[in-house]
């Protein structure tokens, strides 16, 4: 079975640390990120954890995972995704992510996929697409 969803989440909490670099510069930092999600995707206080390379102070690139525990077109379950993203000095973030191979559970177990978004600055609430598939 294979399917095309979208939705929204919104950022619950954003705690970002510096790692590494001079600020305004090149620098290296960790976030941990909150998300709730609606829509195809229903999970609330998601747990996320992404790695940022700032090439300036507003530019730059990312990876994270992002551990999301709810339902996926009403069946229940967990899923870890992976993100690679990209953010501009006109506070755009555009993001790829896919799914970990092996690590959906329950009722998503087989899961395979991936999907989208593009973050605006300075909105709250960002809409995703997502194409998956169930073994099964």
């Amino acid at each position: 079975m294979s399917a095309q969803i979208t939705g929204t989440f919104t950022f619950a909490q954003w705690d970002e640390k510096p790692i590494a670099g001079a600020e305004g510069g090149a620098r290296i930092a960790h976030a941990s990120v909150t998300n709730d999600y609606v829509g195809g995707i229903e999970a609330a206080g998601t747990s996320c954890q992404y790695t940022i390379a700032y090439t300036s102070e507003t530019v730059g690139s990312y990876v994270g995972h992002e551990f999301i525990d709810g339902t996926l077109d009403g069946r229940k379950g967990s899923f870890v995704i992976e993100q690679r993203g990209s953010f501009g000095a006109d506070g755009t973030i555009q993001c790829s992510f896919t799914v970990l191979p092996g690590s959906a559970t329950g009722e998503l177990a087989g899961l395979t996929g991936a999907g989208s978004f593009t973050a605006r600055g300075g909105q709250p609430t960002t809409p995703y697409t997502f194409g998956y598939a169930l073994e099964g």
